[in-house]
């Protein structure tokens, strides 16, 4: 079948044939840069797919890691009011403590006073 490609050629001058021949090389050259081009094209479109890809799947990971942060926010801020609580308990407990230690020492101070007095 190359033949029946080759036939229409027949007769013409060499010159037209160097320049069909020339047309041809660079038709084929262009088809060839053609692909590298295409492929180059698919590789870039894959290249770009897997981009996406990777960024959304960080986007899901920063919500995640946000909400996450957000939690242990709000369980810090109420492990500080927490603490606040049972600072301020303490320091009542403390404060009746020392009031009862007060009482103590005076009941003290008064059963030595009154065992003074009875062996008086």
């Amino acid at each position: 079948m190359s033949w029946a490609v080759e036939e229409w050629k027949e007769g013409l001058s060499p010159r037209v044939l160097q320049k069909i021949h020339e047309l041809e090389s660079q038709v084929e050259k262009l088809k060839r840069e053609r692909q590298q081009r295409q492929y180059q094209l698919e590789t870039l479109e894959a290249a770009l797919q897997k981009q996406k890809q990777k960024v959304e799947n960080e986007k899901n990971e920063s919500a995640i890691l946000k909400r996450e942060n957000q939690s242990l926010m709000e369980l810090c801020d109420n492990l500080e009011k927490a603490k606040q609580k049972i600072s301020h308990d303490l320091q009542v407990k403390e404060s009746q403590v020392n009031i009862q230690s007060g009482q103590l020492n005076s009941c003290k101070k008064d059963i030595e006073r009154l065992e003074q007095e009875l062996k008086r």
